[in-house]
């Protein structure tokens, strides 16, 4: 007889990503007991304030009257930053994010204008720039319970090289952090394949049973 999940785990995906990119990750949550919510939303086809109200809305009716944690990629912790600036959500738990740009990233300030960036990236990419008056920029200091993993290594020098200091290949360390974090920890693997490494993952599991990760 399966014990009843005690707790809804909601996945977002990255930009111009698929759910299918943290099948992984869903797996082994599922494993571990939690009711899992791989969400797929369309990333390049509409603004993160459309997106986070949309998909994240939805995804909690889902969830029922259950605890909620969010395992989020990328720009899917943007979303839930997004979310949370305009909504409370009464039995929320933790929020574990993945190379998140919370403070933009220097290659869309760098490559948005050139042609086909918008095609690839939609609006919701041109939204992620480093600016003051860049989406992520506007939505202040976490006032919910977040831990966020760092990657340190890449496989896209070219992106790299637009990105100062340690980057993952689309972020940087220094930008993934934001104020009001509880728990921060970087870790030697890429943006683009962070959510199917193991190390990650265990870390992603220590975080919503323990609140904090394994340093």
């Amino acid at each position: 007889m399966t014990t009843p999940a005690t707790e809804c785990v909601i996945l977002l995906h990255g930009l111009a990503r698929s759910a299918h990119s943290m099948d992984k990750i869903a797996q082994r949550l599922t494993d571990e007991g939690y009711r899992v919510l791989n969400i797929d939303y369309p990333s390049r086809d509409y603004s993160i304030e459309e997106l986070a109200e949309q998909t994240i809305t939805d995804a909690l009716a889902q969830c029922g009257d259950l605890p909620v944690s969010f395992v989020t990629h990328s720009m899917g912790g943007i979303l839930v930053r997004q979310f949370l600036s305009n909504h409370s959500i009464e039995n929320l738990n933790k929020v574990v994010m993945l190379g998140p740009p919370n403070k933009g990233t220097e290659i869309v300030d760098k490559l948005s204008h050139l042609p086909g960036f918008s095609f690839v990236n939609g609006e919701a990419g041109a939204q992620l720039g480093t600016g003051a008056l860049s989406l992520p920029n506007k939505l202040g200091k976490a006032n919910f319970d977040v831990g966020i993993i760092a990657g340190t290594q890449s496989i896209n020098l070219i992106l790299s090289s637009l990105i100062p200091d340690i980057d993952d290949g689309k972020v940087s360390v220094e930008s993934t952090k934001i104020d009001g974090m509880n728990d921060h920890i970087e870790m030697p693997t890429t943006h683009v394949f962070m959510m199917r490494n193991e190390a990650v993952i265990q870390q992603v599991i220590h975080y919503l049973q323990q609140g904090k990760f394994r340093h």
